[in-house]
């Protein structure tokens, strides 16, 4: 048995200048909040890990259906995933015995993919732990279980061995304890996830990272305060994530790529297939899907936490292991490109993503659209080039604009990668704006709602300035909202181009152009997504607008772009 030693002090360095900032925050009278935060070196090594492996695996495997949410109809909404009956899943652990399980092979499953983290499910929301807790029956390692090993243990243990950064995911919610949630009785269901958790932290070596998973639960759900400050004192360098009702350490998009931010570390969670746990013939993405997801979560400044589902006796199914093989021999090659870099210095975009570190930028050209990638100016100058994938480009930097030129012929099927080397540092780098051609930009602008009514910050005008920073942003919650563009005199319009901060959150909208006193569609789409772009018949007309029919939250919009029509 393997066991890595648990620091359990920070350096005093590291105590001292926690304590000074305590101090100072408690002079100006601010609530003190820094033992919600790991410290920024721990933090920091977190994000240069980039790309690590989720698995979502217990004994609902047998079965095919989706962790947690199939056990007994999926009464908390999550319709279309399969059902179990309660009495059903909860008894499935007697029939689950994986003897093809090995840890130390997902180990170098996960490595031979690139990754250099593993995060596990230790117990999910259906409440069985996949661990020897001494606070609970519903365990793999119960009598009654013809397994009868501790998971994690192995898990733990092969990831310390070779090397991979080791993380739990647990589960705050619990649909199985009969305290959960269960009036004055959840006060005893409070004590069994933070003794879970003290275990998870006690026994098992160093954990780098916790995912907690709370379903929107709050702060007080879970007492989440002293459930942070004692995972802080067992593993003081632990990166805890934003779903126990604290901000913590990280943002969670889910499922999506998540907006580019470099303010506050995030990590995009995303299957390889489409259910998080094994499901048999569940379509999986290509290795091109794979890799942009990669790539455009990394060129936005985040880590990738990419999920299989074992199967039933153990095994990560072959062809995902193939999948993730293959995606590793890209990283080998050009993994330079990814590891140890930060999100920038140019936003992502409907032509790619770019990574950076020092002085050296990496243009990540992942569209299969013919024609030069046109970006904003930089404050440095270029002073060399190269195709890291083979090939040669051509690079012209201007006042105004930076074009990258690849020949047809010298296109990579996946990723162009177009190096860069500036004169300095493209640290502090903050791109210009690229004129886009649009007749909306700086026309007078309405909007619906505005975000806390912080109109400097996220008004309307926000959404027509050409500026890759600056959104149109609306209330938590919103659902429906409105833009609309007055270009001062009639144009012919016959495009459109929608860049969604948070992408994924419209899922209904129309285009409309304003003919006498009516407003008349244009155009009808569902989801926006991070960047597009809209063709319609030309219309003439100087009011436009963007109506928002339906959003899962407030929407947010980076840029509402309008073209005129070309002459024939």
């Amino acid at each position: 048995m393997i066991r890595t030693k648990v620091v359990l002090l920070s350096s005093a360095m590291l105590a001292i200048a926690l304590s000074r900032a305590s101090v100072a925050r408690a002079a100006d009278g601010a609530e003190d909040t820094s033992w919600q935060h790991a410290p920024p070196e721990a933090i920091e090594a977190w994000r240069q890990l980039k790309f690590g492996l989720f698995i979502h695996w217990g004994p609902v495997s047998l079965k095919g259906t989706e962790i947690g949410w199939s056990r007994g109809g999926e009464r908390r909404g999550r319709g279309g995933r399969g059902s179990i009956p309660v009495e059903v899943y909860d008894n499935l652990y007697k029939e689950f015995n994986p003897t093809k399980f090995d840890a130390a092979e997902w180990v170098e499953v996960a490595k031979a993919a690139g990754m250099r983290y593993m995060v596990f499910t230790t117990k999910h929301h259906d409440g069985f732990s996949m661990f020897d807790s001494k606070l609970t029956d519903y365990k793999i390692t119960s009598p009654e279980s013809p397994y009868g090993k501790d998971v994690v243990e192995q898990l733990a243990d092969a990831c310390h061995a070779g090397g991979l950064k080791w993380g739990i995911y647990y589960s705050p919610v619990d649909w199985y304890h009969p305290d959960y949630r269960n009036g004055e009785r959840h006060k005893h269901y409070i004590e069994f996830l933070h003794g879970q958790v003290r275990e998870l932290l006690t026994n098992y070596g160093e954990v780098s990272m916790i995912f907690f998973d709370g379903l929107g639960g709050s702060a007080a759900d879970w007492n989440s305060e002293p459930l942070v400050k004692m995972c802080r004192k067992l593993q003081p360098n632990v990166v805890i994530n934003n779903r126990a009702g604290l901000p913590c350490d990280n943002d969670t998009p889910e499922q999506r790529v998540g907006a580019m931010q470099t303010d506050r570390p995030w990590e995009t969670c995303m299957t390889i297939c489409r259910q998080w746990a094994y499901k048999p013939n569940d379509r999986m993405k290509s290795l091109t899907e794979c890799l942009h997801v990669l790539v455009r979560v990394v060129g936005g400044d985040g880590n990738l936490l990419f999920n299989v589902g074992p199967m039933p006796d153990g095994r990560i199914e072959p062809r995902q292991v193939d999948r993730l093989k293959e995606m590793g021999q890209w990283l080998a090659k050009y993994g330079e490109s990814i590891y140890d870099t930060r999100g920038g210095p140019f936003r992502p975009g409907e032509w790619g993503a770019s990574t950076y570190r020092g002085e050296t930028v990496y243009l990540h050209v992942l569209t299969s659209e013919p024609g030069p990638v046109l970006l904003p100016p930089i404050e440095r100058k270029i002073v060399s080039h190269r195709v890291l994938t083979g090939g040669t480009a051509r690079v012209e930097q201007a006042d105004d604009s930076i074009t990258v030129m690849i020949p047809e012929e010298r296109r990579d099927a996946i990723d162009t990668i177009v190096v860069l080397t500036l004169d300095g540092s493209a640290a502090e780098l903050k791109p210009g704006r690229l004129a886009s051609g649009s007749v909306a930009v700086g026309k007078k602008a309405v909007a619906s709602n505005v975000f806390q009514d912080m109109t400097a910050q996220y008004g309307p005008a926000k959404a027509i300035d050409d500026d890759p920073e600056t959104r149109w942003a609306t209330d938590a919650g919103t659902a429906e909202a409105s833009l609309s563009i007055d270009l001062g005199e009639s144009k012919t319009v016959d495009r459109a181009r929608i860049m969604e901060s948070y992408a994924g959150r419209v899922q209904e909208f129309e285009l409309k152009a304003k003919r006498g006193d009516a407003w008349e569609t244009v155009h009808r789409g569902t989801t926006i997504g991070e960047s597009r772009q809209i063709r319609f018949d030309p219309v003439t007309a100087q009011e436009f607008r963007l109506d928002i029919l339906r959003a899962t939250d407030g929407p947010t919009i980076w840029e509402f772009q309008l073209f005129e029509a070309k002459p024939e």
